[in-house]
């Protein structure tokens, strides 16, 4: 990395993806700031462009809104890093490794990179100046991935310059050399269920992460939907993946013990306390919590748009709070609006009434 790229601002590359090092770097450092809110008054005093302007920051803040560190996204954080205390001195043999799974929607791809981030975040705190240049790689399996196409999203997230004449021998070398050059303790692999070890090409993609991490001194962390699927832990290689990878399964909230609705209340009420709405008081999602969990299924994913999209309606209408018919007007994701309607007592479509008295 050189100097012109450490003085870059993150957000120069806002609209680099994660799988890039410069939008990984934004994730990083990345911290939404929550806009004033105004009164009444100071809105009524605002001509039309200054109040177009104003929503205009809260409806990107709500976009954002706030990543909750749930018990699933704490315990992927706790497990990694014990993982990667274990890995440090392991000098020869196989090291260990994590593979969070689950259905869409459950959290999976937001725990693992904040468990990267936390990482990183750690390392630049304890080694300011000469630190591991490069703590965390993260990168997703593309479709009908080939050894080859593995190996360049390696490359693509450290830049490297690729011609037509490098083989993947060549930048198999390129990339395990750099990154252990670099000082890198952490892979995530992300979209792992893209990988079918049930077909040749399949197997040899996970032959080749296999290569990699015994080649780059580091920690992987595999992530993807319903690995069972895919055979991940199944057949010879599969079980050599079940010998060194600890499993963490992910699933919707469920509401059935009072320890469970508490914890879904605390999602809501969390993500509630990140609102900017000049009008909402706090807790009125809170007290909907078996409605949110009858709409979204208990599914993090499905909650976080829901609660966003039904904010920047409020803003938009200019009654600046949420009321359950924001709630009811905001269409979701197909797994969720398909989701059997079994709580008893609740009206799976309502219609206008408020959730502020």
């Amino acid at each position: 990395m050189n100097s012109n790229e450490n003085d870059r601002h993150p957000a120069d590359y806002a609209h680099e993806p994660l799988t890039t090092r410069e939008g990984w770097q934004r994730f990083v450092h990345h911290t939404p700031e929550p806009p004033a809110l105004l009164t009444a008054d100071e809105r009524a005093g605002m001509d039309d462009l200054e109040l177009e302007l104003h929503q205009a920051l809260r409806l990107d803040y709500h976009s954002e809104l706030v990543v909750v560190n749930t018990p699933m996204v704490t315990q992927v954080i706790n497990t990694g890093y014990e993982l990667m205390l274990v890995n440090r001195r392991q000098l020869a043999g196989a090291r260990r490794g994590m593979a969070v799974f689950g259905p869409a929607g459950t959290g999976k791809t937001t725990a693992v990179t904040q468990l990267g981030r936390a990482h990183e975040l750690r390392v630049r705190r304890r080694h300011p100046q000469s630190g591991p240049e490069i703590p965390v790689v993260y990168l997703t399996v593309p479709p009908a991935a080939t050894p080859r196409m593995l190996a360049v999203e390696f490359a693509r997230f450290l830049a490297l310059p690729l011609g037509a004449r490098n083989n993947l021998a060549d930048v198999v070398h390129s990339v395990c050399g750099v990154l252990a050059d670099a000082g890198t303790s952490l892979v995530i692999v992300d979209e792992i269920h893209n990988l079918n070890l049930g077909t040749r090409s399949g197997a040899e993609v996970s032959d080749q992460l296999k290569y990699f991490a015994e080649r780059i001194p580091a920690t992987f962390v595999y992530a993807g939907i319903d690995v069972e699927r895919i055979g991940l832990f199944s057949g010879t290689r599969g079980r050599q993946l079940a010998s060194r990878f600890t499993p963490i399964p992910t699933t919707g909230f469920a509401y059935g013990t009072k320890l469970q609705r508490q914890q879904w209340r605390a999602l809501i009420i969390t993500l509630e306390s990140a609102l900017r709405l000049a009008e909402h008081r706090p807790g009125a999602l809170a007290r909907l919590d078996q409605y949110l969990h009858l709409r979204t299924a208990g599914m993090i994913g499905s909650l976080s748009h829901l609660i966003r999209a039904a904010a920047m309606r409020a803003i938009r209408d200019g009654t600046e709070k949420i009321t359950k018919s924001h709630l009811a007007g905001v269409a979701l994701d197909y797994a969720a609006a398909n989701q059997p309607r079994a709580t008893p007592g609740i009206d799976s479509a309502p219609r206008g009434t408020a959730a502020t008295p």
